[in-house]
């Protein structure tokens, strides 16, 4: 067996969430066009016969304009924290390349600073009739000060050299024992989980500036298995998962855009949020959404640290 942990690093919209859901063959991350989707360095496990590897989706990294944007520091600290402990880290960049930003040299410093493989990883080829971006990829490997052994040209939408990609990486894990239970898809709780569901119907639904400034409590999360409790109304052993969950802005105006006309924006994110989750957990769900103003909630350390940003 070979097992061992691998970092996915890259800007924004690189398309490292879609990567990890073509990697393992379902939807382990949510996937949005917009930047900065992922949040947390989840860890999402790949089982085979002979391996299992650990990958780390880490959030697009982001350099803060200012030292008040609390939140925006956070992902970009989850993202370099999460290249210590790995075995190799993947760098995502896209084929249809511009310029080199601040995240890229960034990035290249962090990589630059660690002895470990690196795969440069160059995604949505899907774009440029498949070919190998060549250009691009002298581009990004100068930037480093050690040769780039490992490249690819993926398409992680179509599923383009995701085989192959496996192959690099299995080449480069050492040999050991598995982590986690082969039945284990993502190393989390299922409260974040909900909450993941829930921001991921947001972030698809709404426009650009109310998704970024929202974020997702789960006040409760009761299952029948954890709370078998008895409805006395019914006689019977409750048999729905209740998850009530806030939905935290920063001002009225975003609150009335997230609930809309007579409630029908949350009760479409509820709908499908609730759908989702009904798939995942094989149980019937009641799922409650209230929506709270918190000022400037992504530049104070209380509240980031109580939804688990810090």
């Amino acid at each position: 067996m070979k097992c061992g942990v691998i970092a996915l690093l890259g800007r924004p919209n690189t398309g490292k969430s879609s990567l990890i859901n073509a990697l393992l063959k379902t939807r382990a991350a949510i996937v949005s066009p917009k930047p900065q989707t992922t949040r947390n360095a989840v860890r999402c496990i790949y089982n085979d016969n002979n391996s299992q590897i650990i990958f780390v989706d880490t959030p697009g990294l982001y350099i803060p304009a200012n030292n008040k944007d609390r939140l925006g520091r956070f992902l970009a600290d989850a993202a370099l924290n999460s290249l210590e402990d790995i075995d190799a880290v993947i760098w995502i960049v896209e084929a249809k390349f511009n310029k080199v930003t601040p995240e890229d040299l960034e990035a290249a410093r962090a990589l630059n600073e660690i002895d470990k493989p690196v795969i440069l990883a160059i995604n949505k080829v899907d774009e440029i009739n498949n070919k190998f971006p060549a250009e691009t990829s002298k581009i990004f490997e100068n930037l480093l000060t050690r040769e780039v052994k490992y490249k690819i040209a993926l398409s992680a939408k179509f599923n383009f050299n995701i085989e192959n990609l496996i192959k690099i990486i299995k080449d480069l894990m050492p040999e050991g024992e598995p982590w986690y239970d082969p039945d284990i898809l993502m190393d989390t709780t299922e409260r974040f989980l909900a909450a993941e569901i829930i921001r991921g119907k947001i972030l698809n639904l709404l426009r650009d500036e109310v998704p970024h400034c929202t974020a997702v409590e789960i006040e409760e999360y009761k299952s029948p298995e954890e709370f078998p409790v008895h409805d006395n109304s019914r006689g019977k052993l409750r048999e729905r998962l209740y998850i009530r969950a806030a939905l935290i802005v920063e001002t009225e105006g975003q609150k009335a855009i997230l609930i809309g006309h007579k409630g029908r924006m949350i009760k479409k994110i509820g709908q499908s949020a609730r759908a989702e989750l009904e798939e995942i957990t094989g149980f019937k769900v009641y799922l409650d959404l209230w929506v709270k103003v918190a000022l400037k909630w992504r530049q104070s350390d209380l509240i980031l640290k109580r939804l688990g940003y810090a």
